[in-house]
């Protein structure tokens, strides 16, 4: 009300002064508020992108050795050692739980499978049954298991590994990585999309001096868009 006031009492000039004045402030906020989140953008880009700068490398390169897995196959080594479980360790195995169900082997079986086959079977469940306990152990880029008769104490452990290649395509994938595993690749996830979203922010800013950006933008979803809905066969 004052300012209007003071525009009514003030010469044409006077009020022109004004009302420029008042446009240069309200520029002056918008573009100190656009240089604000600008600058955020700016920080949080480059923080998200250092952090998931080499995730996204290795995340790539085993997109394109996904995607040709038929052509770039590795040669399993597979490892079978045996051994015969001394009585007084068998015993440790006890009755057990019942037929088909798991439980975590008792620590002096444990301890000796580690030792005499150097089997990783700590803190893994064994299935139990009337003639054996078995343990199977998955793992990135490979698998093993382990099989101990619960008469005679005779003991196969086989270690199979698949390569580098494989061990890094099950790490894409999140198969049997375990819970800590897990829960980086939600981080990352979460990293990620941040990394993308405060680049649009950035291109959304610079588009006024670069016209070809939001065609490259549209290029992006469009192109795969086109070819998923049409190219892409069950």
């Amino acid at each position: 009300m004052a300012e209007g006031a003071n525009l009514q009492a003030a010469g044409p000039e006077d009020a022109e002064r004004l009302k420029a004045e008042k446009a240069a402030r309200k520029a002056h906020k918008a573009k100190v508020r656009r240089l604000f989140w600008m600058t955020q953008a700016r920080v949080w880009h480059w923080i998200t992108g250092a952090a998931t700068l080499v995730g996204m490398l290795l995340f790539a390169v085993t997109g394109i050795t996904l995607n040709h897995a038929g052509q770039i196959e590795g040669q399993p080594v597979v490892i079978e050692k045996t051994a015969v479980m001394p009585q007084e360790i068998l015993v440790q195995l006890g009755d057990g739980p019942a037929e088909g169900e798991t439980a975590i082997l008792p620590a002096p079986v444990t301890a000796w499978l580690e030792k005499e086959l150097g089997a990783p079977v700590s803190r893994k469940a064994g299935e139990w049954s009337d003639a054996e306990v078995y343990v199977g152990m998955p793992k990135p880029g490979g698998d093993a298991w382990l099989s101990v008769d619960r008469e005679t104490g005779d003991v196969i452990f086989e270690n199979t590994d698949r390569g580098p290649i494989s061990w890094l395509n099950d790490l894409h994938k999140g198969r049997n990585t375990g819970p800590v595993w897990f829960w980086f690749l939600d981080v990352f996830s979460v990293a990620a999309i941040l990394f993308c979203i405060t680049g649009l922010v950035l291109l959304w800013m610079h588009a006024p001096r670069r016209p070809p950006t939001w065609f490259i933008v549209g290029a992006g979803l469009v192109v795969p868009a086109l070819i998923a809905v049409f190219l892409v066969h069950v």
